[in-house]
């Protein structure tokens, strides 16, 4: 089964009535993509990487593309800048990095987060007011700084006039061959939480694995091994990693590594078929997070990274190779993201809002 080009991503029944969305930091367009394709009207998204930039606009011709670091934006006159009376828009999505916040001041709210990305997010939400917000970011935010940062965030949410509900979401439960776990928050504003119910998607019954989505792939650029590398990996068995290759050719490639706590199963790892790819990375030859090929001695290429985050074959990644990497590896995977805009899409319209 395709688990990208077969999905109907027409299947819900759609009225006249498009629900807005702006969307910060979108990167590669994963996110964007699930949004528009659960029905959602692109009114803008903001991305600072110009290949990025450059992906979007290549793929989306008709999407308002504003390539701009976001704090020169967070001051102006938003409602003017996208022409939005303050509580129009439906969705406000994107997932800012966090840095470690101040706590210089006793509230924790929005003026500890001065300085970071994601105050700026916070002025956005605050600005638009927008009905539902939408706020992936990687599960370690919850525990970062032993909680404080998603402190903080929750604290500015509430102080921007938001009810939140968090689930960690693992791509893999959502048409992903790939295990890949998110931090999804959802914001309801508060005039309106009696009225809108959004539930967090439920898992599919069938869980894809590589061999669903490794074939026929178009293809593409991709990096090499060393020749070192490329023939110790030789050694390893589809699934297996660095303890499954006789322990002095391990050791010496190992080198530290070798005497570190843990099981370490990142190093020299081979993917099978038969399960689901780890987490895509920006950049696919990380020592310690090797996802080797199933049945080649090479990294994944760029368009088989791509397959696994559940971008389309005609979405096209623009600049170097490296950059595309780093493009692919940090987007939401797009069958994730359209399963999980159905269901905020779903609150609005049950709502009739």
């Amino acid at each position: 089964m395709d688990f990208i080009q077969n999905i109907n991503f027409n299947s819900l029944e759609r009225n006249t009535y498009l629900p807005t969305t702006i969307e910060l930091f979108a990167g590669a367009g994963g996110l964007a993509l699930g949004v528009e394709r659960a029905g959602f009207n692109t009114v803008a998204l903001i991305e600072i990487d110009k290949d990025a930039v450059d992906t979007l606009r290549h793929n989306r011709p008709d999407w308002n593309v504003i390539c701009d670091d976001i704090a020169n934006l967070s001051p102006l006159n938003l409602t003017k800048v996208f022409n939005l009376k303050v509580g129009e828009l439906d969705l406000l999505s994107g997932g800012a990095p966090c840095q470690a916040f101040s706590y210089a001041g006793k509230r924790l709210g929005l003026e500890d987060a001065r300085g970071t990305l994601f105050y700026h997010y916070a002025i956005f939400l605050k600005k638009l007011q927008p009905k539902i917000f939408l706020f992936e970011n990687v599960r370690g935010l919850l525990t970062h700084d032993k909680g404080r940062t998603y402190k903080i965030i929750t604290n500015v949410f509430a102080e921007c006039g938001y009810s939140i509900q968090k689930k960690i979401l693992n791509a893999w439960d959502y048409g992903n061959a790939q295990k890949r776990e998110r931090l999804i928050t959802i914001g309801i504003r508060n005039d309106l939480i009696k009225k809108i119910l959004i539930e967090f998607p439920k898992p599919h019954k069938y869980k894809p694995v590589l061999r669903d989505v490794l074939y026929d792939v178009p293809e593409s650029e991709g990096v090499q091994y060393s020749e070192y590398k490329r023939n110790i990996f030789e050694l390893v068995p589809p699934g297996g990693y660095w303890r499954n290759i006789p322990e002095n050719i391990a050791k010496e490639y190992m080198k530290k590594c070798w005497y570190m706590e843990g099981g370490r199963t990142g190093i020299l790892r081979r993917m099978s078929m038969e399960e689901p790819s780890l987490a895509v990375l920006t950049y696919p030859t990380q020592k310690q997070t090797e996802r080797c090929h199933p049945l080649e001695s090479r990294p994944f290429k760029v368009r088989e990274n791509a397959r696994i985050q559940s971008f389309p074959d005609d979405w096209h990644f623009c600049g170097n190779v490296i950059s595309q990497y780093k493009q692919i590896g940090n987007a939401v995977p797009v069958n994730l993201a359209f399963d999980i805009a159905v269901e905020i899409r779903k609150g609005l319209e049950k709502c009739g809002i």
